[in-house]
């Protein structure tokens, strides 16, 4: 395959970059001491090993899988040469606040290359904790991103249409006390609304509230926002790649920050795939719509 033809995207991670191709990847990472720690390795070829997964929706659902994946070994990689210094439980807690940020949100470098070392054993023990923490980031990311981007939209959504659909939420209780008439409201409120078009536009638009109102609070933390400068950079490498410009700071520089095959622009295009796909397949209970949202993010994730 041509260089030309070769599409090349890429990841922040901690103090430094991970590019890709279609058949490789290779991450460098600055150490505070200002050397630049690297890797490559190739990557398998999914499609060839299950032809299954070539159907564009699988294909789709199976590239977004495997690039999560990839994306915490990376992140698993710059926290242990970052945080090489400190001792394995500190690295282990760093990591674990930046891979759960990084989740729930995606070279031209002369310096000296160094090689981390660690004892077989300690580099063995490190790995098993490292791993867990990372399994451990993702199943909170999982949850709260479930939380976030699909209960509370849902249920906001539904409040609304009970409100504005009668003019009121008529609640009433038989004794009175606050707390029956708290729980009376909330059952009022609650009363399932069959999502429809509108119910759907609503619920995305809330969704992508909640999504930039996160982006813009974890920008707010140094760890995180620096990160994202990471991210702006690999954005330019990109840019430099894709101009067929020899692969230096001073051309990657004069690039732009912003991409338009961006992992944080594919969220959003999945939120606005995710409204028509939504209002197609839909129930007459706020259960079975919610489960619906959570089975259908591999499709709606694919399709986008």
């Amino acid at each position: 395959m041509k260089d030309e033809q070769i599409i090349v995207g890429g990841q922040a991670v901690i103090e430094g970059v991970m590019m890709r191709a279609p058949h490789s990847y290779a991450v460098a990472v600055r150490r505070p001491d200002g050397q630049i720690v690297s890797k490559g390795e190739r990557l398998p070829v999914l499609s060839e090993k299950y032809p299954i997964l070539k159907l564009p929706v699988l294909r789709g659902s199976a590239v977004l899988i495997h690039s999560m994946i990839l994306g915490i070994k990376a992140l698993n990689f710059s926290a242990s040469v970052v945080f090489h210094e400190g001792d394995d439980e500190s690295i282990v807690e760093k990591e674990a606040e930046l891979q759960a940020a990084a989740l729930t949100s995606g070279i031209a470098a002369t310096a000296p290359v160094a090689v981390a070392t660690k004892p077989a054993v300690k580099e063995k023990a490190a790995k098993k904790t490292s791993t867990a923490a990372a399994a451990g980031s993702m199943i909170f990311a999982v949850i709260f991103n479930v939380i976030l981007f699909i209960v509370l939209p849902l249920l906001l959504t539904n409040m609304l249409f009970v409100y504005f659909g009668n003019g009121t939420i008529d609640a009433h209780s038989a004794s009175g006390t606050w707390y029956a008439n708290s729980w009376a409201w909330i059952k009022a409120a609650l009363h399932p609304v069959r999502p429809s078009v509108a119910f759907n536009l609503v619920d995305g638009l809330i969704r992508m509230t909640f999504f930039l109102i996160m982006i813009t609070s974890f920008s707010l933390l140094r760890d995180i926002r620096r990160v994202f400068e990471y991210h702006g950079a690999e954005h330019k490498v990109v840019y430099t790649w894709e101009a067929g410009e020899e692969l230096t700071v001073e051309n990657a520089r004069r690039k732009r920050r912003q991409h338009p095959r961006c992992g944080t622009s594919f969220l959003m295009v999945v939120m606005l795939v995710s409204i028509v796909a939504f209002s197609i397949v839909k129930f007459d209970s706020l259960f079975l719509n919610f489960l619906v949202r959570v089975l259908l993010m591999p499709v709606v994730a694919g399709v986008s």
